[in-house]
């Protein structure tokens, strides 16, 4: 089933869905780590699960004449996992799909692949620079930005491919989801620009958005009240990450550019190091964002989980 379809009748029913993200696992560890963290949660019937993609690195080998370097993925096989999942539980999976590392043959490649396998869900990002550059490059013969990946997908929905349109053809039904930053994307020029440039992945064909995690609520508001006036109507749904240890103070604003409430800090840095005061701290801070959100009638919450899901399990036994 397509999230859109899910999403819009949760509206509908005033109802909020759970949802939630996994990684792929490691090169070499097998399916085994995403089957147990997909169970931990199946009693809360999760409306969906998000599989990430991630982009090629470099790997550096020195030796005693010269140093090189050459391509490594460690988390490799996102469609596979999202079609293993989507056919062992019976859950709509949404393969993430970026621009990053892509040429657009590797995308349409991909994009077929997942047609044949039966996934009618997909997230579409930009993804995220390398680790050594101060800035994103996309693939020679790929998109620089998301809203070009979401034309393609379109066009493909349309029965149109890179070489042209194709008689007889077969039309994907792909179902689009998109990223939304209430805090604003890195590269942004403003909060204006920002709410423009999402505009405009909707009117390339997406039908929905995620956002970026936040820990302040009224973030959250803001931002859908601002997209609102901007004319954008899809369903907004909030990502929510429980933070489970001091160091997240610190790493979680400077990766993805966001705040975190001075209450949330103070209240993290009282525990003094103390990792289960801290952990639960974080879940009870995630539990009460859940629980406003839920009140205010949103259609989903989507949790990001690193592929541990024993604490979003605990979340959702108290909201969902």
């Amino acid at each position: 089933m397509k999230v859109i379809d899910l999403l819009n009748k949760a509206t509908e029913e005033k109802n909020t869905l759970f949802g939630f993200e996994l990684l792929p696992p490691l090169k070499g560890e097998g399916r085994r780590g995403v089957f147990h963290a997909v169970e931990n949660v199946l009693d809360f019937n999760p409306a969906y699960v998000n599989i990430t993609f991630h982009r090629e690195g470099l790997k550096e080998s020195i030796n005693s004449v010269s140093t090189s370097y050459h391509i490594v993925r460690k988390r490799p096989g996102t469609v596979g996992i999202a079609a293993a999942i989507q056919r062992k539980y019976g859950v709509p999976a949404v393969p993430h799909i970026i621009c990053g590392g892509l040429s657009k043959y590797d995308i349409e490649d991909a994009l077929i692949d997942m047609d044949f396998l039966d996934i009618d869900n997909l997230l579409a990002l930009r993804g995220d620079k390398r680790h050594y550059e101060t800035y994103f490059i996309p693939h020679q013969e790929g998109h620089a930005h998301a809203v070009d990946l979401v034309k393609q997908i379109s066009a493909m929905n349309r029965g149109e491919f890179i070489d042209g349109e194709v008689d007889e053809c077969h039309h994907s039904k792909f179902c689009v989801g998109v990223a939304g930053y209430p805090e604003v994307h890195e590269t942004a020029l403003s909060a204006e620009d920002d709410i423009k440039r999402l505009k405009e992945k909707i009117d390339a064909g997406a039908e929905y958005v995620v956002t970026q995690m936040f820990f302040d609520n009224q973030v959250y508001y803001d931002f859908v009240e601002r997209c609102r006036k901007a004319g954008i109507t899809v369903p907004i749904v909030p990502g929510l990450k429980p933070l489970v240890n001091e160091r997240h103070l610190y790493t979680l604003p400077k990766t993805f550019s966001i705040k975190l409430p001075h209450a949330l800090s103070h209240e993290v840095i009282s525990c003094r190091g103390d990792r289960k005061k801290i952990k639960e701290v974080g879940l009870n801070w995630s539990i009460q964002q859940a629980k406003d959100l839920k009140e205010h009638g949103v259609p989903a919450i989507h949790f990001y989980t690193m592929s541990r899901t024993e604490n979003i399990a605990a979340i959702a036994r108290q909201v969902f």
